[in-house]
């Protein structure tokens, strides 16, 4: 028998995370582009971001028919969070008077590597970049990086440096609640032998 889900946040109604999470405003906007594979991700940290961000937007898919449209909103400016030797750091947009339509693809390195390969205009766009040295609260993957954070966490970076001093923290509340509660599901003892400090 399967659990009653919240049909809002999407988790078991006896986890439901919607009380945590923010409604926030922002001048940036932010379309998130999902691979299929992390719609059923227990840790749907895109859906969280978008969910607390008024001036936002999840699709899914791996090849996007719409992204001629998508990108094309009038008085923003595309730019596309991924590294590349050329991308800018994001402080650089801070002050400029047009705001960002900001593409984050959500999905694995390589997942987000081969939706910018299938989509010759998304891997077109200018490319943009977080500070470095950012430490991810994301206790339950090991990095593959320094600096690799989870998707609601480089969005919550992202528009806390081009709309300081404007605070997104709210938005890492339900994040938290999340791992907090997957902690807690798996025991304290599983827990600290695979993910506790070695």
């Amino acid at each position: 028998m399967s659990r009653i889900q919240c049909s809002r946040c999407l988790r078991p109604q006896s986890h439901c995370l919607c009380p945590l999470i923010p409604s926030l405003d922002s001048r940036t906007r932010v379309l998130l582009l999902q691979h299929p594979s992390e719609v059923s991700h227990a840790l749907n940290t895109a859906r969280l971001a978008v969910l607390g961000l008024k001036n936002a937007e999840l699709v899914v898919g791996e090849v996007f028919e719409e992204l001629p449209a998508l990108l094309n909103q009038p008085g923003y400016q595309a730019r596309l969070l991924f590294p590349a030797d050329e991308a800018l750091p994001l402080q650089v947009y801070a002050a400029t008077d047009e705001p960002l339509l900001l593409v984050v693809p959500d999905g694995t390195w390589r997942k987000a590597r081969k939706m910018l390969h299938l989509n010759p205009l998304l891997a077109a766009l200018p490319r943009v970049t977080l500070a470095e040295g950012a430490v991810s609260r994301y206790r339950l993957r090991k990095a593959p990086g320094p600096g690799a954070l989870s998707t609601v966490e480089a969005i919550v970076q992202a528009l806390e440096t081009l709309e300081e001093p404007t605070t997104f923290e709210p938005l890492l509340k339900p994040f938290e609640a999340l791992i907090e509660g997957q902690i807690a599901a798996m025991g304290e003892e599983i827990y600290q032998r695979n993910h506790g400090p070695k």
